[in-house]
């Protein structure tokens, strides 16, 4: 599986998706919170905060990270070495995993340089050091169990097809639905208990309680039961192929 896992690292920076996804993310971000005007705009809100990154991030990711794992299964698929990796000794649930988690450590990587906007923070703080620490630690987890998300309906998306696009398409539009659809449909019962559970559902409800500060049990139980349920699902999806 190791084997694996550096494989599709490597495949990620011998071409220019690695490089460019930690470009795009870096730059968007950086132009939204120090650049461009508006209340995302960190010296102009007067606040000692990384709000405006943990608000901006989960937007960019629905984009980038089924960019990145588009490619996982679709590729292996429409080249024919899916078969040759079901040969190697694999099971299917440590292919999925290998490529899950070089995915994530890719997203992780375009994380890393967004500490330089904390330790910005912290010197431009009136006094300085005046930000929220643990606040902050904890959107920081809140962001990692969302992208953790957003990854996993990724490769579950590319192992449903061998089209590129098809696979960045399903994953954007499935990463939206179970952010915001839940909540939308969630709105239409006028029952207090049917409504909670269908927020309950959704992944903005536990990402916004994360991105407070809170660490919540619960909100880190829903993220890995989320993660676990798509990958699984993925590797139901790649025995069925092999028959």
């Amino acid at each position: 599986m190791y084997s694996l896992f550096t494989k599709e690292i490597k495949s990620f920076f011998h071409s220019l998706t690695g490089y460019m996804v930690i470009i795009v993310f870096l730059l968007i971000n950086s132009l939204f919170m120090w650049v461009f005007e508006g209340p995302m705009n960190i010296p102009d809100g007067g606040y000692a905060s990384l709000e405006a990154l943990f608000s901006l991030a989960p937007w960019v990711f629905l984009v980038l990270i089924p960019a990145i794992t588009m490619r996982s299964l679709a590729e292996e698929k429409r080249t024919g070495t899916l078969e040759l990796l079901f040969t190697r000794p694999l099971s299917k649930l440590q292919i999925v995993v290998a490529k899950y988690l070089a995915a994530v450590v890719l997203i992780v990587l375009a994380l890393l340089p967004t500490l330089v906007y904390y330790f910005s923070v912290i010197a431009l703080g009136s006094p300085q050091g005046n930000i929220d620490h643990g606040g902050t630690w904890g959107s920081y987890i809140g962001l990692l169990l969302l992208a953790g998300a957003y990854a996993a309906i990724g490769i579950f998306c590319s192992s449903l097809t061998d089209n590129l696009v098809v696979a960045f398409l399903l994953s954007v539009l499935l990463s939206v639905f179970i952010c915001f659809g839940f909540e939308q449909i969630g709105q239409l019962f006028t029952m207090d208990r049917a409504g909670n559970l269908l927020l309950s559902l959704g992944i903005t409800e536990h990402y916004q309680s994360l991105s407070r500060g809170v660490i919540d049990t619960r909100d880190i139980v829903y993220f890995a039961a989320l993660i676990a349920i798509f990958l699984l699902l993925t590797k139901t999806v790649l025995e069925r192929s092999k028959n």
